[in-house]
């Protein structure tokens, strides 16, 4: 089942959990968590955890519901005997976000269950499931909607401060309901404070950071990040978008230290022209515009949508905001036939 579909059916699954009892609430004694079975406890009085939709290094991802308004929310778990509290940082950063344009909204954060829990409100796929739903790539549309909101986004943050630097398809969503066309970005773990230094000098020999084949050149060499970095790592994504690939994705290395050293030298050496090669003309500028930018330069965020815009226009698009999977899942929901 594509995750496009599994995303939903877990929230309409979520829905019609069953009630709470007063045995599934919990305590710091229950045995229950002993084999991490969630489900209908209770979080900080209010939060009933419904359904598990995901894990990684950082914890647990479940579904759960707001009990008192009956809000759907997203909750992430991570056991506090596993090691210090690697979500405080995540928390203070989307405090400060907390409110803006395709921000998550936060909830609420605390130790329950001896757990470490962040509740925020539960937003839609990942463009990577998305991207996978659509069979692996987008249309030109699709890649330059995407980018307008993609381009606003990282100004909002940087605006606030701060720069992401990890930015990937799968830490952008699109929103859920009435904010189902609403790009969101998520995942803020990596984030740092940006600091407008009198000096345009960055420190050398930091460690690598994020995902290698959205990484920035500077990313790579070891050298502190900046707001052009972020932007830089977008112009990656959005090839990646249009061509379901990039040149160095695929590489093989012994180590991962290896690999990561390749691909940075095939992104140094790969002529920009030739890394763009077949899409408008605005792509390849880009590219050179954020890869241009110094440690201490604030990005013209208007003239990268201007960019983005020139193209849309002159490729005569409609300004519907319906994206390929929007097109996909009404033509496979009433069974229409999509012709070129």
């Amino acid at each position: 089942m594509p995750g496009f579909f599994r995303y939903f059916l877990h929230v309409i699954e979520s829905q019609f959990a069953p009630f709470v009892t007063e045995q599934a609430r919990c305590t710091h004694n229950d045995p229950v968590l002993t084999y991490n079975l969630f489900q209908d406890i209770i979080i900080n009085k209010k939060y009933r955890v419904d359904r598990k939709i995901g894990q990684g290094g950082f914890g647990l991802v479940y579904i759960g519901t707001d009990i008192e308004s009956n809000e759907i929310v997203a909750m992430k778990l991570m056991r506090c005997k596993d090691g210090p509290d690697m979500s405080r940082h995540e928390v203070d950063v989307l405090r400060a976000l907390s409110g803006g344009i395709g921000m998550p909204r936060f909830m609420w954060y605390g130790v329950d269950c001896d757990y470490y829990v962040l509740i925020c409100d539960l937003l839609g796929p990942s463009l990577g499931d998305l991207l996978n739903y659509c069979g692996g790539r987008f249309s030109l549309k699709t890649t330059l909607l995407i980018a307008d909101q993609a381009i606003s986004r990282l100004q909002y943050i940087h605006q606030k401060g701060y720069i992401h630097r990890d930015i990937k398809p799968e830490n952008f969503t699109m929103g859920a309901g009435k904010q189902g066309n609403v790009l969101h970005t998520i995942d803020f773990g990596m984030a740092m404070e940006v600091f407008d230094k009198d000096e345009d000098k960055r420190f050398k020999g930091c460690p690598f950071g994020g995902t290698a084949r959205f990484a920035s050149l500077n990313n790579h060499k070891g050298l502190e990040q900046c707001r052009g970095d972020d932007l830089e790592s977008l112009g990656y994504m959005l090839l990646f978008f249009q061509g379901g690939s990039l040149p160095w994705i695929g590489l093989k290395a012994a180590t991962q230290e290896e690999k990561d050293k390749i691909i940075m030298e095939k992104k140094m050496n790969i002529p920009v022209e030739t890394l763009c090669q077949g899409l408008p003309r605005e792509f390849e500028t880009f590219i050179n515009y954020t890869r241009s930018l110094g440690f201490k330069d604030k990005p013209d965020y208007s003239y990268l949508r201007g960019l983005v815009r020139r193209v849309y226009n002159s490729q005569g698009f409609q300004h519907d905001k319906v994206f390929d999977w929007t097109e996909r899942l009404f033509h496979e929901t009433y069974g229409e036939v999509v012709t070129e």
